[in-house]
């Protein structure tokens, strides 16, 4: 028998599929290498980059802490002196002579002090090179006398005279309100020598009374921080700038300066406005870090400028004085990347040569595997077309010689095989046949089991969720409602004590005076108390929650024990007092007791007030879902009321009748009251238990009856009745 199969797509010739894969190898591989080799290339570019920057922000860092930590500690040096009466900051002229040498010795532009008499005294070197003496008395204008001075820091003459006053100067302010050392403000100024701009480390000084007496301070130019930014080696083809949290450029190592004069005052300049276009696109993509107070650790990213790629790398600098800086390294990509440009365009280069080498070793190869295959492929052809006497002549490659060899003996048997093949069809497809209906069976069965199991299975989850919930709340809630009664006992003490300390120690410290008016302590003494009683009536009402999915879940057993039914009916109202008190939109929900003559009734006093709180919430919601569809003076002349009502009926009844005058529940939701899981409120507002297990516990638990009588409309009414002795009515 002849068989036709039918073609599943395009045929390819045998030398294509052999030279094109091969083809398509050699150039992915190399292509492959050449794109690792670049990947390696720009990795490589990328660590140095950032080593380089990590470099120069230790560079900046190192000598921020090396030439920013001299000014405080010489601050602290000069006011010891001062504080143990080795200087004295009424002795004019060695005080000027002291600063004087100080200034000469270290890389500052000015030292100083600022008396709390409006007096003061320092040195100062405006232009970089020149030491004067500034010498100001407390009353302006032109109370400072600015002096040349000699090679021995004496004064020789007066060089000019202006105005000053300490007390409208943040470097002398500041420091006063703060109590202790910092840096204040940045300054600026536009003097004969030039511009000014420069930050101050100031602190007090005080006498060996420690009586205050004014500040002492060191400046150092800023400007100066620019020169060595741009001695760094980034600088040459990168920037290194600073700037402070505010966004104000501190120093850069550009040309460009940090400032700009306006009506010939220095005004300094926010790094989005700096004429540099480097500096300017940086601050504005850090602006998008949610402002630049929020950079609180290294951050490293490329940004692209003026079509160019660059590497950025910011790090904060803070001192213990107050300083809180951002150091901005940047370097250009295209200074790493100019060497590997060159190596890619090699690696192209010895791509294309390797794939025009491979090529012609690919045609010559394919040429000397085909034709031996060409051969068995025509025998092939032959055998389908029913000529099964093939043979086909051998070849000099091992492999084809011995296919050659396999396809003649195969050839030989296989018209032998396929007349068994064709007896064996028949008897294959009959068994085939049988084996489908079974498993057809089977399958069938197999699917009615699995849908009786999987209903089981909700069966059996439902009750273990239930009892799973309830006892793995239950012990954290009692934890904390165990310790409440302790935290309250001791916060009373507490509270008890700051009392007493305020009654016999009326003169405080102002530190402390300054905390009681911070912490509001009469405020916090009146509402820890209420605090603490909020919490214990929520972990109450957790504990009942709990208690309530247990005996849902029949999970616990009640202790039964004579009690007084309308101690928990009050103890219930106090509870949803938060709930029956007046409000803004709506009066006070009126209770009315109608308390019968009750004995003590046998009962299990938790569960049946867990019954009183779910009757009395379901009212109130009802109340309020009422409340809500008429105005206040409505809801005024006709108030919302609960009427409770107890009484024993038959000499061994108890009788408790719940109502209110709300919305009503209709007929249809009457039926279903009970239900677990049933309610009418909106989703997420109640869960559906309360009502079920209210039932469960009088029926079940207790023996007697919970009826449901409403109109829609007009109200609702639960009538509870009980035994006043379980034993004699207990149905076991």
């Amino acid at each position: 028998m002849k068989i036709h199969y039918p073609s599943k797509g395009k045929a390819f010739p045998l030398q294509i599929v052999l030279v094109v894969p091969f083809l398509i190898q050699i150039f992915g591989a190399v292509s492959l290498v050449g794109y690792l080799s670049f990947k390696n290339g720009e990795r490589v570019v990328n660590d140095l980059a950032e080593k380089l920057m990590d470099r120069t922000s230790e560079v900046v860092d190192e000598h921020l802490k090396s030439h920013l930590s001299i000014p405080p500690t010489l601050n602290q040096i000069n006011a010891d002196a001062i504080r143990r009466g080795i200087l004295n900051v009424r002795d004019r002229q060695t005080l000027g002579k002291y600063f004087w040498d100080q200034i000469r010795v270290y890389d500052f532009t000015y030292i100083g002090i600022g008396l709390t008499t409006g007096e003061g005294l320092g040195a100062a070197r405006y232009d970089g090179k020149t030491i004067t003496i500034d010498d100001w008395t407390a009353k302006p204008p032109n109370n400072v006398y600015t002096y040349a001075t000699d090679d021995q820091g004496n004064r020789t003459q007066v060089n000019d005279r202006w105005t000053w006053e300490n007390s409208k100067e943040p470097w002398y302010t500041q420091p006063i309100a703060a109590g202790k050392p910092i840096w204040s403000k940045i300054v600026t100024g536009n003097y004969p020598t030039g511009p000014y701009i420069a930050a101050s480390a100031s602190r007090p000084i005080y006498d060996s009374q420690n009586r205050l007496l004014g500040m002492i301070a060191c400046d150092i130019h800023l400007l100066k921080l620019g020169d060595f930014l741009r001695s760094l080696d980034v600088s040459q083809s990168g920037q290194v700038f600073l700037l402070e949290r505010d966004g104000m450029l501190v120093a850069s190592s550009a040309t460009e300066k940090p400032f700009t004069l306006v009506n010939q005052k220095v005004q300094r300049l926010l790094a989005i406005d700096s004429p540099n276009p480097m500096i300017q696109n940086i601050a504005r993509h850090l602006q998008t870090f949610n402002g630049f107070k929020s950079i609180t650790h290294h951050i490293d990213f490329k940004l692209e400028v003026q079509g160019k790629h660059h590497f950025v790398d910011v790090v904060p600098w803070r001192d213990k004085y107050g300083l809180d800086w951002l150091v901005v390294v940047t370097v250009p990509e295209n200074v790493f990347m100019a060497q590997m440009g060159a190596n890619t365009h090699t690696t192209i280069a010895l791509c294309f040569g390797a794939l025009v080498v491979a090529s012609a070793m690919g045609v010559f190869t394919s040429h000397w595997i085909i034709r031996p295959i060409l051969r068995l492929n025509w025998a092939s052809e032959a055998m389908a077309s029913g000529n099964l006497a093939q043979t086909v002549e051998t070849s000099r490659i091992q492999e084809l010689n011995t296919l050659s060899n396999s396809f003649n003996h195969m050839a030989a048997q296989l018209h032998e095989s396929f007349t068994a093949l064709e007896k064996s069809k028949e008897e294959l497809e009959d068994r085939v046949e049988e084996r489908t209906t079974e498993l057809k069976n089977a399958l069938k069965e197999l699917q009615r089991t699995q849908s009786q199991v999987i209903q089981s299975e909700k069966m059996s989850s439902l009750g273990q969720l239930v009892a799973g919930v309830a006892h793995e709340i239950n012990n954290p809630v009692n934890f904390i409602h165990g310790n409440l009664t302790h935290v309250q006992e001791y916060t009373q003490d507490l509270l008890a004590l700051v009392q007493l300390y305020q009654q016999y120690n009326s003169n405080a410290a102002p530190k402390i005076q300054t905390a009681i008016e911070n912490m509001d302590l009469e405020f916090l003494q009146g509402d820890l108390p209420k605090m603490l009683s909020s919490m214990k009536v929520g972990t109450d009402r957790i504990r009942q929650i709990v208690l309530s999915l247990r005996n849902f879940s029949r999970m616990d057993e009640a202790e039964f024990k004579s009690v007084d039914i309308h101690e928990g009916i009050d103890s219930t109202l106090m509870i949803l007092q938060h709930r029956l008190k007046a409000k803004p939109e709506q009066p006070e929900i009126e209770v009315i007791k109608d308390y019968g003559n009750v004995p003590l009734v046998e009962c299990c006093a938790g569960q049946l007030n867990q019954v009183f709180m779910n009757i009395l919430v379901n009212a109130i919601d009802a109340l309020e879902e009422n409340n809500a569809l008429h105005t206040y003076q409505e809801i005024k002349n006709n108030p919302s009321r609960i009427r409770i009502r107890t009484s024993v009926v038959n000499s061994t009844w108890l009788e408790v009748a719940i109502a209110d005058n709300g919305v009503g529940i209709s007929k249809e939701f009457q039926q279903r009251i009970f239900d677990p899981f049933f309610t009418t409120k909106p989703i997420g507002k109640g869960t559906g238990m309360g009502m079920s297990i209210s039932y469960q516990i009088i029926t079940e638990k207790h023996g007697g009856k919970l009826e449901c009588f409403s109109t829609a409309g007009e109200g609702t009414e639960f009538i509870i009745k009980i035994p006043l002795q379980l034993k004699a009515h207990r149905v076991v």
